[in-house]
């Protein structure tokens, strides 16, 4: 009979669970729900101006480049918090983290209802972005110390799977409030959401399960914040999943936390309710496709790559033929598989982690998460600039103002080429490492 200790890093999903790895079941998923509900109802909040987008810009008596800000400044926030985040994730702990994040998220939507001025409301999504940083990453910490690695994509988008279903409950939901009670019923009613997660939070939420404590990290100030940092970028996973991240995100994201019911409305003469159809098309699709993409890279590791490119390149031919549809609209049936395609967006995002999470461990996952996690988020604020001023600068052509979807996905496919050789090179060599560093002693 012998012992084995492993270490976690260099685990694939298709590799049997190490001796001492998290055992899952029905405990660590109750409380990964409690976390991954806190990221359901930042999602409502994060998503929500995205049918609002209209009545904010008559609220606030703004144009197209000002009322992107909204969403630039609440990305600009996010994007800015993902590695801060991290670093607190792997510092303090899963339950902290969470629970400010709730705390603030849900002020950003109650000061949202009941801003007088554009400016207070700025501030407010600030806030509400500041907090909406804090809930993915803990959620995908919380997925690695309660379920064994082999778990790891099919926890991760299922955490995302959720997320879209608060997509669905702003498209569905919200949108009605929004137009039945009015704004600022609609929205600090949604903000008792938030004061709901936080008490399950508080009372429930559990970092680990017991005799799965992490090793305790002595705190060394800047050098250990400057070493993670560092650590974590010196791996070419990480920067692959920041880049298939940044790449494959964006587009569905524009198209939902902004421009899309101005495109289909303005542009393509669509009544608001058969816009949001379509926006709730996204969601749907989205959730299905999540599925189906976390059981196949469960099972073949080297499906990611394919995956991710095959989604961009299916985006992006959608978006080149709905925008140079002869004539003044597209037709509907283009615009519904338009929406379907951009529903695989969100999914095939989340195998960037996927490539960040074998290359790095334990103790660095949630540095690491953040770094990935910047890259969709920095896309979306940088396209969601470029289209507010475009359509301002052109007189509301959204056939230009949306071309810059093709830039961001041109750049972000020349970096995953560029990447993808050192980093499955990396893996394998950790891989290997892995498996010769585990050690038999007798007993």
């Amino acid at each position: 009979m012998s012992g084995a200790t492993t270490r976690g890093a260099g685990t694939l999903p298709g590799d049997p669970p190490p001796e001492g790895a998290p055992p899952g079941g029905r405990r660590a998923l109750a409380v990964w729900g409690i976390g991954v509900s806190v990221y359901f109802v930042a999602v409502i909040f994060r998503t929500s101006l995205g049918v609002a987008g209209l009545d904010a810009a008559d609220r606030f008596d703004v144009g197209a480049s000002a009322l992107s800000t909204f969403s630039i400044l609440q990305l600009l926030v996010y994007a800015g918090m993902q590695i801060p985040v991290g670093l607190m994730v792997d510092r303090l702990g899963t339950k902290k983290v969470l629970s400010l994040g709730a705390v603030l998220f849900t002020l950003g939507q109650l000061g949202f209802a009941l801003s007088p001025s554009y400016g207070m409301a700025l501030a407010a999504r600030a806030l509400l972005g500041c907090g909406d940083a804090m809930t993915f990453i803990s959620v995908l910490r919380l997925g690695t110390r309660w379920f064994p690695a082999r778990r790891g994509p099919l926890v991760g988008q299922m955490a995302g799977l959720i997320g879209m279903a608060g997509n669905l409950v702003s498209t569905l939901v919200l949108a009605r409030l929004l137009h039945g009670v009015g704004w600022t019923q609609a929205f600090a009613g949604s903000s008792l959401a938030g004061v709901v997660v936080l008490v399950l939070v508080l009372l429930f939420l559990k970092d680990h399960p017991e005799g799965h404590e992490p090793e305790p990290v002595p705190h060394q100030g800047a050098d250990y914040v400057r070493r993670q940092i560092a650590a974590s970028w010196r791996e070419p996973g990480t920067r692959l999943g920041l880049w298939v991240h940044f790449t494959t995100q964006f587009p569905a994201m524009v198209f939902l936390l902004l421009w899309g019911m101005p495109f289909l409305v303005e542009a393509q003469g669509l009544s608001r309710a058969a816009a949001g159809e379509l926006l709730t098309l996204v969601v749907l699709a989205n959730m299905a496709v999540g599925l189906v993409y976390g059981q196949v890279v469960a099972r073949h590791h080297g499906a990611r790559l394919p995956l991710a490119l095959g989604t961009v390149g299916a985006t992006a031919l959608l978006w080149a033929v709905t925008l140079a549809w002869p004539g003044d609209r597209a037709p509907m049936w283009l615009l519904i598989v338009l929406c379907a395609v951009l529903g695989a967006c969100g999914p095939a995002s989340m195998i960037g982690f996927d490539f960040a999470r074998p290359a790095n461990p334990p103790e660095r996952q949630g540095t690491a998460s953040g770094i990935t996690n910047m890259g969709g988020f920095v896309a979306s604020m940088t396209t969601l600039f470029a289209i507010g001023v475009l359509l301002d600068a052109t007189g509301d052509d959204y056939t230009v103002a949306f071309s810059a979807v093709f830039v961001l996905q041109a750049l972000g496919v020349t970096q995953i080429v560029r990447l993808r050789g050192r980093a499955a090179r990396r893996e394998r060599e950790r891989l290997v490492a892995s498996r010769v560093e585990t050690v038999h002693v007798p007993v």
